[in-house]
């Protein structure tokens, strides 16, 4: 009797923290979503990660459910082993991705021939924080190399007024950048885009691009990925890092890089 009581204490203390994490996820989630809808910074990475999160402790907890019904019990137990080990792989991937994208989240020295500053969101015409870090970034660098290119790449995306190319040259030629420095890219819509048609747009202003070492300004968590898109095109690139402007938004967009990485990794045109 006493064995079934401390049991049974057991199992109550069980369900009841089950029953608060499951109740804080959709607690998190709910309010990540709302702040999306509301597009503040950064929610939408924020918002899926704690639907994910949801999705794995839901899955988890049933499967503790089901073992409890004899019929079931042998199923649900292979299945929560299963998924425990699928989590601890997906961790080392995760850590793995992570030292990666650490390995070039740093500002290289070299002479360069050309700038590129990658596009990130904009609001109606105004340049997000992500965005700002990376324009400023690039005048402090251009600022004793007035005779190199910078080419602002970024096409117009949902909400936005204007291209992001276009909101970053109004933002660097109303901070000292002079107008026949800068060329715009305003087509593209993925890194990828970026630097093929920035690629396009150099070859059409007679930059030797075989030659020439051109300078990757972005924030520290994008750099990794965007000098392996641009290696696989040929191009000899340096890293410039912006300074992503707090350590909430840099978490987030780590584990948003993580992701885009790993599909960058795959064959281009495969689901993810």
């Amino acid at each position: 009797m006493e064995q079934y009581r401390v049991t049974n204490g057991r199992g109550k203390i069980r369900r009841a923290i089950s029953a608060t994490v499951a109740a804080s996820c959709a607690v998190v989630t709910t309010i990540f979503l709302v702040l999306m809808l509301q597009n503040y910074p950064g929610m939408n990475i924020a918002f899926f990660i704690a639907l994910g999160f949801s999705f794995i402790i839901f899955v988890y907890l049933l499967l503790r459910k089901l073992r409890l019904i004899d019929k079931y019990s042998r199923l649900a137990l292979a299945l929560q082993r299963s998924l425990v080990v699928c989590l601890a792989v997906g961790m080392v991937g995760f850590l793995v991705l992570q030292a990666l994208i650490l390995s070039e989240a740093r500002t290289e020295d070299a002479e360069v021939d050309c700038v590129i500053v990658l596009g990130a969101g904009i609001y109606g015409e105004t340049p997000s924080r992500i965005l700002t870090s990376r324009l400023d970034t690039a005048l402090a660098y251009v600022n004793d190399r007035e005779d190199i290119p910078i080419i602002v790449a970024g096409g117009q995306g949902s909400g936005e007024s204007i291209s992001e190319a276009e909101a970053m040259f109004r933002y660097m030629n109303r901070h000292g950048a002079s107008e026949n420095q800068i060329w715009k890219e305003d087509e593209s819509s993925s890194t990828w885009e970026n630097f093929a048609f920035s690629l396009a747009l150099m070859e059409e202003k007679g930059l030797d691009t075989k030659s020439a070492t051109i300078a990757i300004v972005t924030n520290e968590f994008h750099l990794y990925r965007a000098k392996h898109i641009a290696g696989t095109m040929g191009l000899d690139v340096i890293g410039v890092a912006a300074v992503t402007p707090n350590t909430s938004l840099r978490v987030l967009y780590h584990f948003r890089e993580a992701v885009a990485l790993l599909k960058d990794f795959l064959p281009r045109g495969t689901p993810i």
